[in-house]
């Protein structure tokens, strides 16, 4: 007994007409007959009472036809979901990115993903004490966005752009872009910063910037969480510098002051991963990331 089988067979109980069936179902009437006779012989039941004039259901063709019905649209559902899992529409991916992109890349992202995809179930992580990379081999993410490139072989990296470092002070504060000239001017301040210490490759940038202005900056408050230098900065309490990113987080109370230094945001996942959901989700990551590439140019 085969499915197509069975279709037929429903397809002649709601028609009750060979030809009208042979015509829905794009096969000829003789060849519908067979497949009707063919399932009769393997069931051993007559499913149909045949006239010249008329085709009606037995009793045990009501029975099947009642039975199968619901159990088809099932399968058709299943089937219809396996089809979304093999094209990549349906299912669920963990993202991992630093906070730096939450104000701008990662909502245009997701806007576009869930216009896209909108099945699709997303999953969104901010690590901080464990590896981007880690998480990754572990298969406990399937995408990060990270600051530098994966360093492992088992991993890809794809820059997707730029952006500038920024100065970030309070909104009153007496520096802006026009009469900033170097980080000397912040001699006297106090500086809300990650820990300098760290051997991430955005510290090791931060660091680069300050030995460049041959600057010891005076850290009094020690955070990796960019929302909270932002708070912190717009109530006064201090200077910071960020990726320009945090700009668009519309927090009152905060200038930021673009500085002649880069940092770039990479996209980064397993490289032996054939996932059909991680391939339509690059896609939409290389297509967002080109808006912003315009958009800064």
């Amino acid at each position: 007994m085969e499915l197509q089988q069975i279709r037929y067979f429903l397809a002649l109980s709601q028609e009750l007409h060979f030809w009208n069936t042979a015509e829905r179902m794009f096969i000829t009437q003789s060849a519908l007959s067979r497949q009707i006779k063919a399932l009769e012989d393997e069931l051993g039941v007559q499913l149909f009472e045949r006239s010249k004039r008329s085709v009606k259901l037995t009793e045990a063709g009501t029975f099947l036809k009642n039975q199968w019905l619901p159990l088809l649209d099932e399968i058709n559902r299943i089937h219809l979901q396996a089809r979304k899992i093999h094209e990549g529409a349906f299912g669920t991916v963990k993202i991992g990115y630093p906070g730096s992109i939450a104000y701008s890349f990662m909502p245009e992202l997701i806007t576009s993903i869930s216009h896209t995809l909108p099945e699709l179930k997303l999953e969104l992580v901010e690590p901080t004490d464990i590896s981007f990379e880690q998480l990754l081999l572990n298969y406990q993410m399937d995408l990060a966005f990270r600051r530098d490139p994966a360093e492992n072989p088992s991993l890809q990296s794809s820059c997707l752009y730029s952006e500038p470092f920024a100065l970030v002070v309070p909104l009153h504060h007496h520096l802006n872009e026009q009469n900033f000239i170097g980080l000397q001017d912040l001699e006297h301040e106090k500086f809300i910063l990650s820990n300098l210490a760290q051997t991430t490759f955005y510290t090791a940038s931060l660091r680069q910037i300050l030995e460049d202005h041959h600057f010891k900056p005076n850290v009094y408050i020690e955070t990796d969480f960019g929302g909270m230098i932002l708070g912190l900065v717009s109530r006064g309490l201090g200077v910071s510098i960020l990726p320009y990113s945090y700009a668009f987080s519309a927090l009152p109370n905060v200038r930021f002051i673009p500085l002649p230094y880069t940092v770039n945001l990479y996209a980064t996942w397993r490289r032996d991963d054939k996932s059909p959901v991680l391939r339509n989700i690059l896609q939409q990551v290389q297509e967002t990331a080109m808006k912003f590439l315009l958009d800064s140019n």
